[in-house]
């Protein structure tokens, strides 16, 4: 289950990068948003009464659900996404916390961790503390590293083909930073459209 909440993780971090450069309207996004959202809740109550599923595997799981319902309820009601972007700190300082009880048991999962806690950190500059400015970067970010850090190693664990050790956790630090470093790089050549929060809709989120 946290493997299919992962691969559907990605799909909708793609989609939110893309209304956060204004390339498709926000509230198709927070339909999206709401639907994995609520189904990611689902399966973490389902993980979390007797699958074995460890606690904090599912608490990342709700991270995620709550992250999506919070984001399409803004998008679709205009509450004004400053809530949502204080929330997303919360969550950034949670997902460190994880990554470091995770750096021992399985590095490649601290990795992660620790860019989808970059994620959330942006947001909430961008959201809670109005740098807008960022909204750019945050796009390509989550449109590029989205997608690679959560749909890629969903489908490795479907396939029962995680990979372990600190060497594979090493390769994935660098290609997350190479991926962070291109979203830089796009947003550098030329200014994006991201929809605002004024026009009545949420700007950005995973």
């Amino acid at each position: 289950m946290p493997h299919l909440c992962l691969l559907l993780s990605g799909a909708v971090l793609l989609v939110n990068g893309l209304a956060t450069l204004g390339r498709l309207p926000w509230r198709d996004a927070g339909v999206l948003n709401l639907m994995v959202g609520a189904v990611q809740l689902l399966l973490g109550l389902l993980s979390a009464a007797g699958t074995g599923t460890p606690l904090l595997t599912v608490a990342g799981m709700f991270l995620f659900g709550l992250t999506y319902v919070y984001v399409g309820l803004d998008a679709l009601l205009a509450l004004g996404s400053k809530g949502v972007g204080w929330f997303c700190g919360m969550v950034a300082f949670v997902g460190l916390l994880l990554a470091g009880f995770w750096l021992a048991i399985d590095p490649l999962l601290a990795v992660l961790w620790v860019c989808w806690s970059a994620l959330w950190g942006l947001l909430f500059t961008s959201l809670g503390l109005g740098r807008k400015r960022l909204d750019p970067f945050i796009g390509w970010a989550l449109v590029l590293a989205g997608p690679v850090t959560a749909a890629v190693p969903a489908f490795l664990g479907l396939a029962g083909a995680w990979p372990d050790g600190p060497e594979t956790a090493w390769v994935a630090a660098a290609v997350v930073a190479c991926l962070f470093g291109a979203a830089h790089t796009l947003a550098r050549r030329g200014p994006a459209s991201p929809r605002r929060a004024s026009e009545g809709e949420a700007v950005g989120a995973r």
